[in-house]
């Protein structure tokens, strides 16, 4: 035991004491500096809505209190630049070493690259773990070494790897180390202003973030709730599923503690011979899967938060419409189901997965908007917020992943009302001019006779809208966008002699103009750093990472040169109306954001003028957006639902 020892533990999304291996490990080394530095100029268009900033002040203040029992102050910075406070907070202490768990989406990784980089050349240990997965997203490969790009087989193989990684208790004590820090209060970092309190309040009323409550809604789910999870998921109001979204986005749970939860029940469920237990746990444990699976995306594809990862979707002549887009955000299309989930999203920061298939493939397929501004909205409004999970999401949706939903796919949203809300009672809590409309006719009430209509109080047109688009039109619309799409795809295809065409785009060519990522910084067998373990955090290699179709001798010939401009793809768009205020930005930053040249650009005010209803107690389960099943599908194709949520 290195007893002289000083070191940083660098909390960011792992706010726990309780199997952290970075604040284990340092705990063991002497005296530690637990620091969080909130840094919003480094978050750039992924600067977090106001529901999910909420979240974090009230777990970084139920993290404090947990470190400072222990014997350690909690330090919070506020910064212009991570890599600063850092280095000042090693000079402050002395320290020898600064220690932190991985992240995986595109920003993180940069940053975290260039940190270790120049923490490195200043002489300064710095060592990284794995707090957030079951497996790294570089330890998990097929038999060629090629990265996986479909659910089925990535899960398989990781399920093969047998993990000898443990859980980690929490430390009996802490050393703090000696000297001065420069620190702010928690209401000093600025992580909600005194406009949003008296909103933020309400979330308190369905929601107690925190490590320790974490582990109470964990206990909670697995000895009460997960049983019965094979069938209650389905259901789109009330809490149906495991609540733990949030906790695991911040990192106030591990996932590894959770699926050896889950997973004990299964062994349990099995022995016994009870086949819904079993079902349940199965599901469930496929559910972890697909989160980890998202981070294994993100970070062997770095760009697919703003492109898609099949190459054909970039010939689909998205409507840029933005008079469909704030219908969509303010529940205003006149499908009954999608405006209620759009309502309850306003209103309470969350809905549950069946919903954020059902409003996300609207989006996609009826009004055929594209999936980036939509991924952004949910940043900027769910208060589970997870970037690497609703990019999986959402490139689903549209059809962008090879194992995705059939871009053809159009559901109707007045089928799923009567599949997943039968009776009504979800739409009627949400759209309240409809509270009196018969069962019947809740879901298409542009159907309903007359008199119908007159006994619930129901104007459409006036006090409801009608229908934004008819079914009969949207499945034209859809099946002549494709045909579009395959058309370009098929011309530069014919006109590509050397057949370089990618099926999945490589993830080095101008990796993150909006992200930063260096090219250098990709190149497979380059130590970012001094290093003292093989668990260290990598970052992602431009080889073994896409397939392309087979190419002649022009082998060696560089992949970039015949790369499309996505110049012609850029949707530049209009001024919003004024009266529409971003959910990313507070009343006191009005934050500019940083668009990639290469991305959608995504309108920065897209919050809806309506105000803002109170937080429901009944906030339904969140399951990150994942496949959408029919409701007696297979349990083997439960990869149809999605996660923790």
């Amino acid at each position: 035991m290195e007893s002289n020892s000083k070191t940083i533990v660098w909390f960011r999304r792992d706010l726990r004491i309780e199997d952290n291996p970075a604040l284990a490990a340092a705990a063991r080394n002497g005296s530690v500096l637990p620091v969080f530095i909130w840094c919003p100029k480094e978050e750039g268009q992924f600067y977090p809505g106001r529901v999910s900033r909420w979240w974090l002040k009230q777990s970084l203040i139920h993290l404090k209190q947990s470190l400072k029992s222990l014997g350690a102050e909690l330090v919070l910075i506020k910064a212009q630049s991570t890599l600063s406070a850092l280095t000042e907070c090693v000079d402050a202490v002395g320290a020898t070493k600064v220690v932190y768990n991985h992240l995986y989406d595109p920003v993180s990784l940069v940053r975290d690259h260039n940190i270790k980089q120049k923490l490195g050349e200043l002489g300064i240990s710095i060592q990284s773990y794995n707090g957030d997965l079951l497996n790294e997203p570089w330890e998990v490969y097929d038999d060629d070494g090629k990265v996986f790009t479909t659910f089925d087989a990535y899960w398989e193989k990781s399920l093969s790897i047998q993990n000898e990684s443990g859980s980690h208790l929490p430390p009996w004590r802490l050393t703090q180390a000696a000297g001065s820090v420069k620190m702010c209060s928690i209401e000093e970092l600025g992580l909600e202003n005194e406009s949003e309190k008296s909103s933020n309040a309400l979330l308190g009323k369905g929601w107690t973030p925190g490590w320790s409550n974490a582990d109470k809604a964990l206990t909670e789910f697995v000895e009460s709730n997960l049983l019965a999870y094979s069938k209650d998921r389905l259901r789109v109001g009330g809490n149906s599923t495991s609540l733990l979204s949030p906790y695991l986005h911040f990192g106030e749970v591990s996932v590894r503690k959770v699926f050896n939860s889950v997973r004990l029940k299964q062994i349990l469920w099995t022995k016994e011979g009870n086949s819904v237990g079993k079902d349940s746990a199965t599901i469930y444990l496929r559910a972890i899967g697909l989160r980890e699976y998202s981070r294994y995306i993100c970070f062997n594809f770095p760009f697919t938060h703003e492109r898609s990862l099949l190459n054909n979707l970039r010939f689909f002549p998205w409507n840029a419409d933005q008079a469909h887009f704030k219908a969509w955000r303010q529940g205003r299309t006149g499908y009954p189901l999608v405006d209620a989930g759009m309502r309850e999203l306003w209103a309470t920061g969350w809905v549950h997965n069946k919903i954020r298939v059902i409003v996300s493939s609207f989006f996609v397929k009826f009004l055929l908007l594209p999936w980036q501004w939509g991924m952004k909205y949910f940043w900027d409004t769910l208060l589970d917020a997870d970037l690497e999970s609703d990019i999986i999401g959402w490139q689903y949706i549209s059809g962008s992943l090879p194992d995705g939903h059939e871009l053809e796919r159009l559901d109707n949203p007045e089928v799923q009302g009567f599949n997943y809300d039968p009776e009504g009672e979800y739409v009627r809590h949400w759209l309240p001019e409809l509270a009196r409309m018969p069962a019947e006719w809740i879901h298409h009430p542009w159907d309903a006779p007359p008199n119908v209509l007159k006994a619930a109080g129901v104007e459409l047109g006036m006090n409801y809208p009608n229908p934004i688009i008819d079914v009969d039109v949207a499945r034209d619309r859809l099946m002549q966008a494709i045909f579009i799409m395959r058309e370009k795809e098929a011309a530069v295809n014919a006109s590509d002699a050397s057949g370089t065409i990618e099926v999945v785009f490589d993830n080095s060519e101008n990796v993150g103009d909006s992200a930063n990522i260096p090219k250098d910084d990709v190149v497979k067998g380059k130590m970012p750093c001094p290093s003292s373990s093989s668990y260290d955090q990598r970052v992602p290699s431009m080889q073994n990472t896409y397939k392309k179709r087979p190419k002649p001798e022009e082998d060696t010939k560089k992949l970039n040169d015949n790369r499309l401009s996505y110049k012609n793809e850029r949707i530049k768009m209009s001024n919003v109306d004024g009266d529409l205020c971003s959910t990313a930005e507070s009343s006191s930053m009005k934050k500019q954001m940083t668009i990639s040249r290469n991305s959608f650009s995504v309108p920065r005010t897209i919050t809806m003028s309506h105000d803002r209803k109170s937080f429901d107690d009944e906030a339904s389960s969140h399951v990150k957006l994942q496949k959408e099943e029919e409701i007696d599908t297979e349990i083997n194709s439960c990869k149809n639902e999605a996660t923790t949520r």
